[in-house]
């Protein structure tokens, strides 16, 4: 039963540690929108979004006042649009047109974010596949809610190397198409091994083919809360300092669970998964590094970083697993550099670096997230990267992902700003060695001997 100090601890954490739930996500099956007309395609499509999704928006607002509880995002997932266009799409302008739609009806409903803009090419490619992965810098250039996935690799099938040296061209084109912007685009679009069917987190999300019509999933976050209350057991020992983790952990997974259950009761619309993870702002005092600072380091970065990332992400996922029916997602740490004051200031004191940071995805839930690299970057180096991170989530068994953003124009010592939650972060250096032989081999890296479990 809840009594009262639970009440008044909840209100704090939200009132002054950060807590809030970071996003209610409608998973929608576009399947039954299949046709071979590309007018036909766009209509089904944006009716079956709008009548799906036009109560989603009222609903998070109403469940927030009635409870007190932050919903900061609404944001809509859809099947990946290149098994939904490969009947209409012949050109990738007919793909761009999707991606209008998609666009238009986000607009509509009043969400911030519409994902599964998608392929998913771990194996090999279709020709639709290919056009929508072609196309994605018009579409990410010529939209402002939409975003983009590409699965290129998996534990089971290996590392799609065609589809790596591509998401390389691909990165650098959607920086050069919205420069103005300073290259934004590609803060829209994530290159995922092992993408999971039910992230509710932008930009990777997706509605999985396995998953029901319609479904409910939320993203909590409250890296704030878990701060503070390590910074009562300074100097405990780990066991103290893990029991203190997984409590809070628990604490804010049951706020997700409530606003999940009440927003698939109200929308009528089943309830999928919270998603654990910890995903932090730009705001002071909701920082993964700050987490990793007072665990008992100087900075993200220093010795040790990679050992305490491993203990917060467990931790996080054994106090979290227990607060919710269905956990799924990506559930775990995030660590974007651009979304974390604390990650910024690392890089910015030299204590955090490219390399590091990869060291650290072996342990925590996503990968190189939100990092921005010199504009004049090769499209073989960029690759050279996925590559890498695509291996540790391939022999791991786990998901990572990435979301590098060469800025055209810019170079290591300056900054970038994007505002809003994408935050702002100085440009990173990246390793000049050549890769080039290496990614235009083509084909595919095998899956690991593990993979095999039948």
């Amino acid at each position: 039963m809840i009594n009262i100090f639970e009440v008044a601890e909840t209100n704090e954490m939200i009132e002054k540690e950060n807590l809030d739930v970071r996003t209610i996500t409608l998973g929608i099956s576009l399947l039954d929108c299949i046709d071979s007309d590309l007018d036909r395609l766009n209509e089904k499509i944006y009716h079956k979004i709008y009548e799906a999704a036009k109560e989603l928006v009222a609903t998070g607002e109403q469940i927030s006042r009635e409870y007190g509880i932050p919903i900061v995002n609404k944001r809509i997932a859809v099947t990946p649009i290149a098994l939904i266009g490969g009947a209409a799409c012949k050109t990738e302008e007919d793909f761009v047109t999707i991606a209008q739609t998609l666009d238009r009806v986000a607009h509509e409903v009043g969400v911030n974010f519409i994902g599964g803009y998608s392929a998913l090419v771990s194996k090999g490619m279709t020709g639709a596949d290919e056009l929508l992965i072609r196309s994605i810098p018009k579409a990410l250039s010529v939209t402002g809610r939409v975003c983009s996935s590409v699965n290129v690799a998996s534990t089971k099938t290996g590392i799609n190397m065609d589809a790596v040296k591509l998401a390389g061209e691909i990165i650098r084109q959607t920086a050069q198409a919205t420069k103005e912007e300073d290259s934004l685009g590609c803060a829209k679009l994530v290159i995922f091994c092992n993408a999971p069917d039910d992230n509710p987190f932008m930009a990777g999300a997706f509605h999985g083919v396995t998953e029901a019509d319609k479904v409910i999933n939320v993203g909590v976050s409250g890296p704030g809360v878990v701060k503070t209350a390590l910074s009562k057991v300074r100097g405990k020992n780990f066991e103290v300092l893990c029991e203190t983790i997984k409590k809070t952990a628990f604490k804010v997974t049951r706020v997700g669970q409530l606003v999940a259950k009440e927003a698939s009761k109200r929308l009528n619309v089943p309830f999928g998964i919270v998603d654990l993870s910890l995903a932090p702002t730009p705001a002071i005092g909701d920082s993964v590094a700050d987490i990793l600072c007072e665990i008992g380091l100087e900075y993200a970065g220093a010795p040790g970083t990679t050992a305490a990332l491993a203990l917060l992400n467990d931790q996080v996922k054994k106090g979290g697993v227990m607060a919710s029916s269905y956990v799924g997602g990506l559930s775990g740490a995030f660590i974007p550099v651009s979304e974390d004051q604390g990650m910024i200031d690392a890089v910015t004191a030299g204590a955090l670096t490219l390399e590091k940071l990869e060291a650290m995805t072996c342990v925590c839930s996503v990968g190189l997230d939100m990092i921005a690299i010199p504009g004049d970057t090769k499209e073989t180096t960029i690759s050279g990267i996925i590559a890498d991170e695509m291996a540790i989530g391939m022999v791991n068994q786990k998901t990572t992902a990435v979301r590098l953003i060469p800025v055209i124009g810019k170079g290591v010592g300056e900054t970038v700003e994007f505002g809003g939650l994408l935050g702002h972060a100085p440009i990173m250096p990246v390793n000049q060695f050549s890769c080039d032989a290496f990614v235009n081999r083509g084909g595919r890296i095998p899956a690991p001997i593990h993979s095999f479990k039948n």
